[in-house]
């Protein structure tokens, strides 16, 4: 079993993350720390947690914790990263990681120093229904990828979500287009020779839609579109993603981190076959995951290649769309 403790206590701690711990099977709820220690004390009682923390720095200190979970801010991300690692802890850190390849860089480079994984917290990408979609592809069940398309789409929010405020990294491309961009390059194999986007700006000056266009080497091609955009704080939202080869196509309107059966549907010459995936809790895969690498068992899933290619493509975009 590994140890883990949580940095904070974010919603999606809350709400996903630690229920997805709470089902792992490798998985010891050890420690949670909060910014204050009836924060913290909440969460140890609802979760089960062994000790709580009134500070980040007292639970990084503590010598029982192997692993760390980081659901802070974005902009928190790379200071709270490199201090886990510094201090000996394995980690899984929420995206975006870091908003640059230089910092992202950073934070791999000390986790080899100190001898310990780091691993970018993109859930869905643990799920069989992302890895049967990809089979398929690799299979050539709809020959070569043509062209790819995928959309997600929330409602907007308060303007007192840290989603809303340019200074926490928020916009619809750092919390949103990270799923587009990652899974347009999990499903294409290969990182875009060109990228072009456009974005409409909040008064605020954060991105609340934007839309992106790949190139590829291979002569594919890929867009896709991230807003903030339904109604606000109605808890909407839009997942899509169409795959369309020489062969046929390959459709699924799966939500990204969705559990229980997932379709996708695949079609060639007029018929259509649609298969149903059963995915657990995405978030306790991820954490069973990184888990299994700390002990030796697997290599991260989602690796630091994988990562510091698709921060390259989220800059690129970012500086197309002027953010």
């Amino acid at each position: 079993m590994i140890k883990w403790g949580v940095l904070g206590t974010a919603g999606i701690a809350k709400g996903c993350t630690i229920p997805g711990m709470q089902l792992a099977s490798n998985c010891e709820l050890t420690a949670i720390a909060g910014r204050s220690l009836e924060k913290a004390e909440q969460f140890q009682k609802e979760f089960g947690f062994e000790k709580a923390y009134g500070s980040y720095e007292e639970l990084l200190a503590d010598p029982d914790v192997q692993a760390v979970y980081i659901p802070l801010p974005n902009e928190l991300h790379y200071e709270w990263t490199i201090k886990a690692l510094k201090a000996g802890k394995h980690v899984l850190c929420e995206k975006p990681l870091a908003p640059t390849e230089k910092e992202i860089e950073e934070m791999f480079r000390t986790a080899k120093e100190n001898n310990v994984y780091l691993m970018e917290a993109f859930a869905y990408l643990h799920s069989p229904i992302v890895s049967a979609i990809k089979e398929e592809l690799d299979n050539g069940t709809i020959g070569e990828i043509r062209y790819m398309e995928n959309a997600f789409l929330t409602s907007d929010y308060d303007m007192s979500n840290i989603r809303m405020r340019k200074e926490t990294f928020g916009g619809s491309t750092y919390d949103l287009g990270c799923y587009c961009t990652s899974q347009i390059l999990w499903m294409m194999g290969q990182e875009p020779k060109t990228v072009q986007a456009v974005a409409d700006f909040s008064q605020e000056g954060i991105d609340k839609l934007t839309t992106g266009f790949m190139v590829f080497e291979s002569g594919a091609r890929a867009s896709f579109t991230c807003g903030m955009t339904l109604e606000t704080e109605k808890d909407y939202r839009i997942d899509r993603l169409q795959i369309f080869g020489t062969k046929g196509k390959i459709v699924s309107d799966v939500a990204f981190n969705q559990e229980g059966k997932c379709d996708y549907t695949i079609c060639i010459d007029g018929k259509k076959i649609t298969k149903t995936v059963t995915a657990p809790q995405n978030y306790a895969l991820e954490v069973e995951q990184l888990g299994k690498c700390i002990t030796g068992e697997e290599t991260p899933c989602v690796s630091e290649d994988f990562s510091l290619k698709n921060v390259r493509i989220l800059e690129r975009i970012l500086k197309q769309i002027g953010y």
